[in-house]
């Protein structure tokens, strides 16, 4: 779990350090079908980001819609997101951050 974590938090520290203006991070949902740890500690680490002013903001993949908000602003903000593979898939396997 902890090293999940790590690996996060060094790909968006080197992709803001190259600019990029978003990241997909595949995480996976779990096997037992519930949520998996990962993903679910993946979004609460998100969520704190957030608040410290880390990043943007962040769209789990579930609610990767172009009837979402976030997903609209998150498209506004990074174009190419609205040709994306998992954009209307609802892939909770994935989450959208917004740097």
């Amino acid at each position: 779990m902890d090293e999940a974590i790590r690996r996060a938090t060094r790909a968006l520290h080197s992709a803001k350090r190259e600019q990029v203006v978003a990241v997909k991070l595949i995480h996976g949902y779990g096997s037992s079908g519930s949520g998996g740890r990962i993903r679910t500690e993946l979004r609460s680490y998100l969520e704190r980001q957030v608040r410290r002013g880390e990043v943007r903001m962040f769209v789990p993949g579930e609610r990767l819609d172009i009837f979402d908000a976030q997903t609209r602003a998150l498209i506004d903000a990074c174009p190419p997101f609205a040709r994306d593979s998992d954009l209307n898939r609802h892939n909770n396997g994935i989450t959208v951050v917004l740097l």
